[in-house]
């Protein structure tokens, strides 16, 4: 590069994709230089643009692998629960109940409540789907699911629960489970996506909850009176699968209301 050219490119910066660089953060070498270079350190693997790049496939791979499971719901529980517990055979309930009312069954794809449920539709003969999160624990993907898609990132796993999900049932468990229903309530409360039935089994573990929601939380004016009841609480896990798919059908001849309501031409 003569210099008359150097002060040129300098003036009208240097573009690397969408970035424009000016001055000192011009490169001495372009991105194809750098590319077709020989052997190097492997340190941009660890860089955020490339993991940019990461995030990007596993929301391709996540929409490809279940663009066509057609109506499915997510079952969320605890990894811990032991299959001798009477949770485990309630996710395994839920699971099958699931499957007979055509539903596909989505879950973490881990062990305990998720097995479980995956375990329910896969007995009942129905699609059994398993989103893996990579953790350092992790046991790997149970045996019971026949469609499994494994995640490194949490927020591109969550996704794939909710966009694929026509409901939810909850299942005792932890902090992910935690994690897990509050999303799905709160994507419901800011309207970010249509509203969608949210079952919970299990009265003796999840009643406290409802009862702060109704009391403290309320009180203050965190949230409003209808919030709490976006919760459907109930023992009976074949009441949970007819309650979300009821709650789904209305909820579904209500979205259709409004889209006829809306595309009718105003009146002269």
């Amino acid at each position: 590069m003569s210099t008359d050219d150097g002060v040129a490119q300098q003036g009208a910066g240097y573009r690397k994709g969408p970035v424009l660089l000016r001055g000192k953060q011009i490169p001495e070498k372009t991105t194809d230089q750098r590319l077709l270079a020989g052997p190097a350190d492997t340190d941009w693997l660890h860089n955020d643009p490339w993991r940019v790049m990461r995030i990007q496939s596993e929301f391709v791979e996540g929409f490809g692998a279940l663009a066509e499971v057609g109506p499915a719901v997510s079952v969320f529980g605890s990894a811990r629960t032991p299959r001798d517990h009477r949770d485990y055979a309630d996710a395994v309930q839920v699971g099958r109940e699931l499957v007979d009312e055509g539903y596909a069954v989505i879950t973490g794809g881990g062990p305990g409540i998720m097995e479980a449920a995956n375990r329910g539709a896969s007995e009942a003969g129905g699609l059994s789907i398993g989103l893996g999160i990579e953790l350092p624990f992790e046991q790997g993907m149970n045996e019971y699911v026949n469609l499994g898609v494994n995640f490194r990132y949490f927020f591109a796993r969550k996704t794939m629960f909710v966009k694929y999900a026509q409901g939810f049932i909850v299942m005792p468990g932890g902090f992910g489970t935690f994690d897990e229903l509050f999303e799905a309530l709160t994507l419901v409360q800011t309207h970010k996506v249509t509203g969608f039935p949210v079952a919970l089994v299990g009265s003796e573990y999840w009643q406290g909850l409802l009862d702060w929601l109704r009391g403290p939380v309320l009180d203050r004016g965190m949230v409003s009176a209808a919030d709490p009841d976006l919760l459907h609480l109930t023992d009976d896990p074949a009441e949970a699968v007819k309650f979300v798919h009821a709650r789904g059908a209305e909820l579904a001849a209500e979205l259709a209301s409004q889209a006829a309501a809306a595309a009718e031409p105003p009146e002269a």
